[in-house]
């Protein structure tokens, strides 16, 4: 469970973040001074800590200096009643990752928390190869997916821009998640921004960051995200949605390392590593007039396209058992595998949302699913409106798959894999042979070789009912 420290001597303000904040998603801890703040965070590693910047046993910078040491990553909100002050400013220079000014708006400071614990797991948990640990793993064998593994190996290490392009949902940002841990900049920060998530005004001081009065609402200074982010990576999302006047900016920065925040004359240096991602056509957008063509030749330093999963669908049963061992963990669940139809099911759907809707379609089934396997009924419609369920005969599934389901198995990392693929083997098989006699118990049990108490046993334990195969 994520947590959340608070590090404030007043206690209003620790009840206040523990009300709104603590449930049972978020755990929300709370320290007074200096010393048991930094002894709370040795002993609880929470994930973000919100600081106030006066404190009885010294200033919170102390705190913050302490914090860093320990873990030099750490997601950091500074919260101060000093609007005007230039210590958080500067603080935001040293990597914090926002600050507030008292009293707290918790509308805002809601969203800024999610935020901040949306960027602390993209810097501390690791997106890896193939072959490493089963979670935030790129997962795959087919040889487009270990070519573009062998590329992000390759340039991981090397100080260049990269642009990764590939449809909605086939992984982008965990392909750039993967260059960021891999890379020389791993001890420093990592930002994602969205950018058609943001409006075309926000986004100039979002990025580069305002001096105040730059415009309406600029009440104090802001440090932007590129200046924050000094010597780290930032991660820009749907790059293609960027507009004309913040490319502006982002083509200045590519070839000098400087800009001036909005309204500003300061020339700031920084360095960075840019990642820029899109599933746009930005060829067609620059004959458009819609993106800068010198931009876009900065940005290729190294190119990367992220195969769409319906090109990939030799890979589409391991990357099922991959998230089905992660939505056991995750749900308390203890689905043992999947019915060969089922696998059938999901290799021949074309996947429009790629790996994303998988992962929606797979734990929406899973949730669904009685019994120890997910069968085709527990997908939704339009996956088993696509696939041709056979009458007679045994599914080209049955005999073709089961090497690949061992494969799947042992590459997800389960245990207990003979009774598992068993399982699996032992269903397909009974439900064949009650097709072939009409679910005649006693013909099947002749057939199988099985008394009729057992078959009965067997049936029950694997879910399956015979009033159910003969209406196929």
């Amino acid at each position: 469970m994520p947590t959340l420290l608070v590090v404030d001597d007043e206690p209003s303000v620790c009840y206040s973040f523990a009300r709104v904040f603590g449930n049972e998603a978020t755990r929300v801890i709370s320290a007074g001074t200096v010393a048991e703040g930094v002894r709370l965070f040795r002993a609880e590693k929470p994930e973000v800590v919100v600081l106030d910047l006066q404190l009885p046993d010294g200033n919170g910078l102390k705190a913050f200096e302490a914090i860093r040491e320990i873990s030099p990553k750490q997601t950091v909100v500074f919260i101060t009643a000093h609007g005007t002050t230039t210590t958080a400013i500067e603080t935001m220079k040293g990597g914090a990752f926002e600050y507030l000014i008292k009293p707290l708006d918790f509308g805002r400071v809601e969203d800024i928390l999610r935020r901040a614990f949306e960027a602390a797991y993209l810097m501390q948990v690791p997106a890896v190869l193939p072959g490493l640990e089963p979670r935030e793993q790129l997962v795959g064998h087919t040889p487009a997916m270990q070519e573009m593994c062998k590329v992000i190996g390759r340039i991981a290490p090397q100080d260049v821009n990269v642009l990764i392009l590939g449809e909605s949902g086939v992984g982008k940002e965990l392909v750039a998640r993967a260059i960021y841990h891999h890379s020389r900049r791993a001890g420093h920060p990592f930002l994602a921004i969205n950018c058609a998530a943001m409006p075309d005004g926000l986004i100039e001081s979002e990025l580069f960051g305002h001096e105040k009065g730059a415009f309406t609402g600029a009440d104090r200074q802001r440090i932007g995200k590129f200046e924050q982010c000094h010597e780290g990576t930032i991660f820009l999302d749907e790059i293609g949605d960027m507009p004309l006047t913040a490319q502006a900016k982002i083509l200045r920065l590519l070839q000098d390392q400087q800009f001036e925040r909005v309204g500003g004359r300061e020339t700031i240096q920084t360095r960075v590593r840019l990642i820029a991602a899109t599933n746009q056509d930005l060829e067609r957008r620059i004959a458009d007039g819609l993106f800068r063509a010198d931009l876009f030749y900065r940005l290729r330093g190294v190119t990367i396209q992220v195969p769409a999963l319906r090109d990939r669908a030799d890979d589409i049963a391991e990357l099922a058992h991959h998230f089905l061992f992660q939505f056991n963990q995750e749900l308390g669940l203890s689905i043992q595998g999947f019915d060969p139809e089922t696998l059938a099911c999901l290799r021949q759907y074309r996947w429009p949302g790629n790996v994303r809707e998988l992962q929606a379609v797979l734990k929406e089934s899973m949730l669904c699913t009685v019994g120890p396997l997910v069968m085709p009924e527990f997908l939704p419609r339009t996956l088993r409106a696509e696939q041709p369920r056979p009458r007679t005969g045994i599914a080209e599934a049955d005999r073709l798959e089961v090497r690949e389901m061992i494969e799947a198995m042992i590459a997800s990392g389960e245990n207990d894999l003979h009774t598992k693929l068993i399982a699996v083997v032992e269903k397909a098989l009974f439900r064949r042979v009650l097709l072939e006699v009409d679910a005649h118990l006693g013909q099947a049990s002749e057939r199988l070789g099985l008394n009729r108490s057992t078959l009965r046993y067997k049936l029950r334990d694997l879910g399956i009912s015979v009033d159910r195969v003969v209406g196929e």
